[in-house]
């Protein structure tokens, strides 16, 4: 089945770092555009940040922009979102998602993904 799947999540302190993996599995992440999105409990899903098959462009959330970097290593076929500065409203389940062939930014809608990953927990709490 072909699917991202994520890793790296966990608990960490207010102002502590965390490094999530979005890792493709049966298909390389270098012909597509991948973005990652999080759910806090009883809140709406919410885009984060995309990164672009194209030049590897770039697209930020205004509540991320500056503490969250979304980087792509094709060879590995793995899209990383470092995360520092973390504070307790950034706790939330956390997905990658991908959609093939063209570039998109943060308003490309939820069904316009081909894969979704299954998510994975952060908590930032002391």
């Amino acid at each position: 089945q072909l699917q991202p799947v994520e890793s790296g999540g966990g608990l960490v302190q207010p102002a502590g770092s965390l490094r999530l993996s979005c890792a493709a599995s049966g298909f390389t992440l270098a012909y597509y555009a991948v973005s990652w999105f999080r759910q806090a409990p009883g809140k709406e899903r919410e885009v984060v940040c995309t990164i672009n098959p194209r030049d590897s462009i770039t697209h930020y959330s205004n509540s991320v922009k500056g503490r969250f970097t979304i980087s792509k290593d094709d060879a590995k076929t793995t899209v990383y979102l470092q995360m520092s500065n973390l504070k307790p409203e950034d706790t939330a389940t956390y997905y990658c998602a991908a959609v093939a062939g063209f570039d998109i930014g943060l308003g490309h809608p939820f069904s316009g993904y081909d894969y979704w990953g299954q998510g994975i927990g952060v908590t930032v709490s002391s």
